[in-house]
């Protein structure tokens, strides 16, 4: 399976400059002085990542036109630091040991730690949107309510095999489509852009976290182990089950059989089996037809997005997102 690099989907070097200049200010902004507290904070930020939340704040601020002023990297800082913390979160909720190809915070320090660590870095996040002005401080906040809100649709369905597709995209668009939405707005806010504009990477924003999750759920049960930086069928074994998984329980080829493996946790054979199922039935394939149709949302938002550079290039990172995938 393709990995997709980013920034090269998206085209603008000055981007890939701010991000580099982007990277000494996250990690200062989560140091401390307490070595313990430090080693917590800055573990995941070692592994990597993406920063696609960042880059899409960077480039709503910049547009590629200019270097980004240290209000727009400092947007591009709270924003990450928001998705940090739902990491740390999420992996004491899904007991998970691997993240990002490391072993896991909660794995590494225990529960408490983690779910404290990840309380600091939200209140990082929320100090920094603060000193941006009030839109951006109650935008930040009312982004971790959605987040909050996708989690508990999330965890409420657990291990049920009647789950809706209205619950799954609730708790998407709650979960990870809101936060990219608000990494752009917030970029756009700090680099002055009119409001027709501000709405418009708004809405881009919203509809690439759409496809972003939906390309994660289908790679959660087709991916090889080396690709994810954690185990493949992680949601199928810890119940999660998503847009794929529901598909094929009301399959009539694959549904009968899935339906006597699932609404438990799973054993490392009994997630392959699973995970077998779904891979090779019609659902993955109608998974990434959904998948495509919120991309052509994405790419009709950029219209009201300039110069044409940067237009094109987010219409390239949302395609890229699909490459490679089945169907």
């Amino acid at each position: 399976m393709q990995k997709v690099n980013a920034t090269e989907a998206l085209g603008l070097p000055t981007v890939e400059d701010d991000l580099e200049r982007l990277e000494p200010l996250l990690a200062a902004s989560v140091t401390t002085g307490d070595r313990f507290l430090d080693d917590v904070t800055t573990h995941l930020l070692g592994a990597g990542g993406k920063r696609l939340r960042p880059m899409l704040s960077l480039v709503a601020a910049t547009r590629g036109q200019r270097p980004a002023t240290r209000d727009d990297l400092m947007g591009g800082v709270a924003v990450e630091l928001v998705h940090l913390a739902s990491l740390y979160h999420d992996d004491v909720i899904d007991e998970a040991t691997v993240r990002r190809n490391v072993e896991s915070v909660n794995s590494r320090y225990g529960n408490l730690v983690a779910i404290v660590a990840g309380d600091y870095l939200l209140s990082r996040s929320a100090a920094i949107a603060a000193a941006l002005g009030t839109e951006i401080a109650g935008l930040l906040a009312a982004t971790l309510g959605q987040l909050c809100q996708g989690q508990v649709v999330e965890v409420r369905s657990c291990f049920r095999t009647d789950r809706t597709d209205e619950d799954y995209f609730a708790a998407i668009a709650g979960k990870t489509a809101a936060l990219m939405a608000t990494s752009c707005r917030i970029g756009a806010l700090t680099g002055g852009a009119a409001r027709s504009e501000v709405d418009a990477l708004t809405s881009f924003g919203r509809s690439l976290g759409m496809v972003f999750q939906l390309r994660d759920d289908v790679l959660d049960v087709v991916a090889v182990d080396d690709e994810l930086g954690k185990p493949p069928g992680q949601d199928l074994a810890e119940g999660v089950y998503t847009l794929p998984v529901l598909l094929a329980l009301r399959d009539p080829d694959t549904g009968p059989e899935l339906r006597t493996l699932l609404g438990q946790p799973l054993g490392q054979p009994e997630r392959e089996k699973a995970r077998t199922i779904v891979s090779e039935s019609r659902a993955v394939a109608s998974t990434v037809a959904v998948a495509r149709r919120h991309a052509a949302e994405a790419v009709a938002a950029t219209a009201g997005v300039g110069p044409a550079a940067v237009a094109a290039g987010l219409a390239h990172l949302t395609e890229s997102l699909l490459e490679g995938l089945p169907g």
